[in-house]
């Protein structure tokens, strides 16, 4: 059941939005050569605690897990597309692009974005990676109005991403958010004009191009049992914004921007 959202509903689920945008707007500042991916998630965590907030993914699980999640955030290298495990031994190299994933529950609702990140100087080829993943989510979440459908949504990312030779994740999608980090709908990252469940205004869902730099889109789990890699080792970004449903389009309820 996908649920309209109160407005006192939505105000909770703005702060929770800002203690995650405040998080990723640290991550900017702190990506640096030389910084290990666990100082990240510590840092995250002290901001979203000391803001009143939980942190949403840790200790997080389902239904097959290996163990539950033990960092705030996801800390994705490279390849490594989502579910990527903070650790004080993996250390950020200059030309790496780094992708946050964070999410915040305050008062009993829920906030959730990503962004990757340029580790120093990177390639053009990674720079333009991160150009057009972004670009599609801006592009997904202008179309994510009242009236338009999923599959509105999900072939405007598709659509784009493809026209610039990208691969997509398509064994992965953004969500339904509100009282629970994971709601109906599913929100796929591909799509066909038209098709899918009609978006009301009040529904708010998180919208999260997962982009592969190379067209094979085959994605497989690490040894760890989380961090879900490219199959060919190829690059991947990864951007997210939770979103609120209005007539207009998608209103930023995260604002790391």
């Amino acid at each position: 059941m996908i649920r309209i959202k109160k407005d006192w509903e939505i105000e909770k689920m703005k702060r929770a939005g800002s203690i995650v945008a405040d998080v990723l707007k640290l991550m900017n500042d702190l990506i640096k050569p030389g910084v290990d991916t666990k100082t990240l998630d510590d840092r995250a965590e002290e901001i979203i605690t000391k803001s009143g907030a939980i942190p949403a993914f840790k200790g997080y699980s389902f239904l097959g897990a290996p163990y539950p999640f033990p960092g705030s955030v996801c800390v994705s290298i490279n390849d490594e597309i989502v579910h990527g495990i903070p650790d004080p031994k993996r250390i950020l190299a200059e030309g790496d692009i780094v992708s946050i994933d964070v999410g915040a529950c305050f008062d009993g609702y829920f906030g959730d974005a990503a962004c990757t990140y340029p580790v120093g100087k990177v390639s053009l080829e990674r720079a333009r990676l991160l150009e057009v993943t972004k670009e599609s989510l801006y592009l997904a979440i202008n179309t994510a109005k009242d009236g338009n459908t999923l599959g509105d949504v999900g072939y405007a990312v598709e659509h784009y991403v493809t026209l610039h030779g990208y691969g997509l994740v398509r064994d992965y999608a953004g969500h339904g958010i509100g009282k629970h980090l994971h709601e109906a709908p599913q929100v796929p990252n591909f799509g066909r004009q038209g098709d899918g469940i009609t978006l009301k205004r009040g529904f708010t869902i998180a919208i999260e191009p997962m982009v592969i730099a190379g067209k094979n889109e085959k994605v497989v789990v690490a040894d760890n049992g989380w961090t879900v890699v490219t199959a060919d080792h190829s690059d991947a970004a990864h951007f997210e914004h939770t979103v609120l449903i209005t007539e207009e389009g998608g209103a930023i309820l995260t604002p790391w921007e």
